[in-house]
């Protein structure tokens, strides 16, 4: 029914916009299209505004409704926007919440919660009031670092499966690597192992049908996340998956900011040399882990999973705490976001962020900038060439208010830096899916990783005084003095920062 009402209300904008153009329609008649179109932009615009989003994004689109006559209430539907809290993931919503009820029930609390510093567990209390994820003190986290690390332990760790593997994917690539993964899955469902595999709809496009179909015919159950559907308003396009998640036999999970294709080794000649970041993770959060996949496979097939075969894990000790926490459209809004403000504002010595795209909130940019001003060392660690013209340029326009602040900025010169961090005092940090950008914040299905005073924060810290020798720091006088061709570039960037 809704459907059909934005069809309707699509087709009387255009036939009244062209009565309203026409010069062979009598004065009654284009008054009559002038009333229908504004009646019709004019409710939308309202329903907009009753929605209480913040007044910058609201104001962005009725403008656009308001002043691209037609194509910009068709944008504005087609992308989705009606449907961030609307009936699209209401579903899921809910079994987010019911999981994490279950996830309450489930926690044992430790003696180790006293190991951590207040600030610390304060900042653990605000993860699992706004996302019910608890803190585990029973689990264990390995650092990987780039592709040459990570995609040989996932092979390992696929052939030695017995029982099922789980596995989901923004960017799943048919070239040589992602063939020699489908091999072992389709390997492993013909020996009797449960493989079930989620794919982005938009984000996996180069992974081919043949492909798909071949590991269909093994036994391998496979699904797209929100694929592209026939008809233009059953369009969700603005909406994805960006989450990488791998449970094998319930012993051993994969996340972080590596996706499948040949890129992610840095064997293509676009992108070079790749610097990531993955994470194995074991223990009591792993069953965390894989409830954000079997909450995105009940989706995309309406099967429940959350049985003890599946959510059922050993204890490993670390010493340290981790929590796992899932957002985007299926949560609470602008959790990840909120979480990265707290890890800024927290801070006591120093936050050390690195993200292939820094399109910040207002919010996170003033905390940067307040953080700065205090002494605090914060510094931001972005790929000195993008992947993208708008992702590049946007993310630029943003230096010369940092660094008038203090904000040390570093551009990562070795290859493209696509890792995904931020590290408090040394002592904390998060690693997973999400950028520091709106459209993670907001659009996009994401899943990160805290970890508290465990042996990968040392790692993760010791990495990044690493990747400084392969950075230039930005010097404030000499990007004052950039040429007006970069400045419009990053003006014009800036501009689609909401949907970057």
């Amino acid at each position: 029914m809704k459907r059909t009402r934005q069809f309707l209300f699509s087709i009387s904008l255009i036939i009244s916009f062209v009565i309203i153009l026409s010069t062979k329609q009598n004065l009654e008649v284009k008054a009559i299209a002038v009333a229908v179109y504004l009646s019709i932009i004019l409710s939308v615009c309202y329903v907009l505004m009753l929605e209480n989003r913040s007044p910058y994004k609201t104001l962005l689109w009725i403008y656009v409704i308001l002043f691209i006559p037609v194509i910009g209430y068709i944008t504005f539907i087609y992308s989705g926007q009606l449907e961030v809290k609307g009936h699209l993931f209401k579903q899921k919503r809910q079994s987010n919440f019911e999981q994490s009820l279950e996830v309450q029930h489930e926690y044992k609390p430790s003696h180790k919660w006293t190991h951590l510093s207040e600030s610390e567990r304060d900042f653990s209390k605000l993860i699992t009031s706004l996302s019910g994820q608890n803190i585990s003190f029973y689990s264990n986290t390995e650092v990987l670092r780039n592709g040459d690390m990570k995609f040989p332990r996932l092979l390992e760790e696929i052939n030695r499966a017995t029982d099922f593997i789980h596995m989901q994917y923004y960017i799943f690539r048919s070239d040589e690597t992602g063939r020699e993964l489908i091999n072992a899955l389709i390997s492993k469902a013909r020996e009797g192992v449960e493989v079930r595999f989620i794919f982005d709809g938009i984000g996996s496009l180069s992974l081919e049908d043949q492909d798909i179909s071949a590991m269909k015919e093994a036994g391998v159950e496979v699904h797209s996340f929100l694929p592209i559907q026939k008809g233009f308003f059953n369009q969700k396009f603005n909406f994805r998956n960006h989450r990488k998640i791998v449970v094998i036999d319930g012993n051993i999970g994969f996340v972080g900011g590596l996706n499948v294709g040949k890129e992610y080794l840095g064997k293509d000649e676009k992108f070079g040399y790749w610097r990531d970041t993955h994470l194995i993770l074991r223990g009591e959060a792993l069953r965390d882990l894989h409830r954000v996949f079997l909450l995105d496979w009940s989706y995309v097939h309406d099967e429940e999973l959350f049985t003890d075969r599946y959510l059922d894990v050993q204890p490993h000790d670390e010493g340290g705490g981790i929590q796992v926490v899932p957002s985007g459209p299926d949560t609470s809004q602008g959790i990840m976001s909120y979480l990265y403000f707290s890890m800024i504002t927290n801070a006591k010595k120093s936050v050390w962020i690195t993200t292939p795209y820094f399109i910040p909130s207002k919010e996170i940019r003033t905390a940067l900038l307040i953080a700065a001003v205090k002494g605090i060392d914060v510094r931001l660690m972005v790929p000195e060439k993008s992947d993208g013209f708008l992702t590049e340029y946007a993310t630029r326009s943003y230096f010369s208010e940092l660094l008038k602040y203090g904000v040390k900025i570093y551009l990562y010169r070795k290859g493209f830096h696509h890792q995904k961090t931020i590290i408090v005092d040394g002592s904390y940090a998060t690693l997973g899916t999400a950028n520091v950008d709106l459209r993670s914040f907001h659009l996009n299905f994401e899943v990160n990783v805290f970890m508290f005073r465990t042996p990968s924060v040392d790692t993760l810290i010791s990495q990044y005084e690493e990747d400084l020798n392969n950075s230039v720091e930005v010097d404030i006088n000499t990007y004052k003095d950039r040429g007006l061709l970069i400045r419009t570039n990053e003006s014009f960037a800036r501009l689609f920062s909401p949907v970057l």
